[in-house]
C-alpha cells in the first residue's frame, strides 16, 4: 500500500510505522508501538548482562623473606579467589640489594604454583619485569560447571541405555519416553 494510506492506518490504532527494510523492493514497513519496542530489546539486553560472568584479577604481594604463617595466609587468599572465579596476580617486589637474590623470589613463586595447582592453571610462568616478578594463575573449572558436566554425562549415558533396549525387554517398555 502507499505510504500515505500506511500512516493513515497507523495513527488510527495510535501506533507508529516503522521501516524494516529499506532495501527491498518495494521497502517493507510495519505497524508497531515503537517505544514499546525498544523498552523490550533494552530489556533482554539488560537480562543478558546479568548472566554474563566478570572475571577480574586479584593481586597478592609476597616479599622474598615471607614467613610460613605469612604465606599460608597468603595462599588461601589465593585459594579462596581462585575459588570465587577470579584470576590472580601473584608478585613479588624486590627493592635495593634484593635484586640480587630472584632466585629466591622465584622459588617462593613456584612453591606457591605447586601449592594450588589442584585449583589453578597457570597462565604465566613467573617472569621479571624490572623489579618485580610476577606469575598469573586462573581457576580450574568450579566444582559448580564439574557437577554440572557430570550431570550432562549421566543423562547422555541414560538416554544411550534407553535408546538402545536390551533384547528381553518387551514393546511397551521401549515406548516409554524418557523423563
Amino acid at each position: 500500500m502507499p505510504p500515505f494510506e500506511a500512516l493513515k492506518k497507523a495513527r488510527e490504532k495510535n501506533l507508529d510505522l516503522v521501516e524494516i527494510s529499506p532495501t527491498a523492493q518495494p521497502p517493507v514497513c510495519r505497524i508497531m508501538d515503537y517505544g514499546k519496542y525498544l523498552y523490550q530489546q533494552e530489556k533482554k539486553e539488560r537480562e543478558a548482562k546479568k548472566h554474563q560472568k566478570t572475571i577480574t584479577v586479584k593481586e597478592v604481594k609476597f616479599r622474598i623473606n615471607v614467613d610460613d604463617h605469612d604465606y599460608e595466609t597468603k595462599k588461601n587468599h589465593v585459594l579462596r579467589f581462585l575459588d570465587e572465579g577470579d584470576k590472580v596476580k601473584a608478585t613479588i617486589f624486590f627493592r635495593g640489594r634484593e635484586m640480587t637474590r630472584t632466585g629466591l623470589g622465584r622459588q617462593i613463586l613456584e612453591r606457591l604454583i605447586k601449592d594450588v595447582e589442584p585449583h589453578s592453571i597457570v597462565e604465566f610462568r613467573p617472569r621479571q619485569e624490572g623489579n618485580t616478578l610476577h606469575a598469573i594463575l586462573a581457576p580450574k573449572k568450579s566444582d559448580k560447571e564439574r557437577e554440572k558436566e557430570k550431570m550432562k554425562a549421566e543423562k547422555a549415558e541414560k538416554a544411550a541405555a534407553q535408546s538402545a533396549p536390551s533384547p528381553s525387554a518387551s514393546p511397551a517398555q521401549v515406548a516409554k519416553p524418557a523423563s
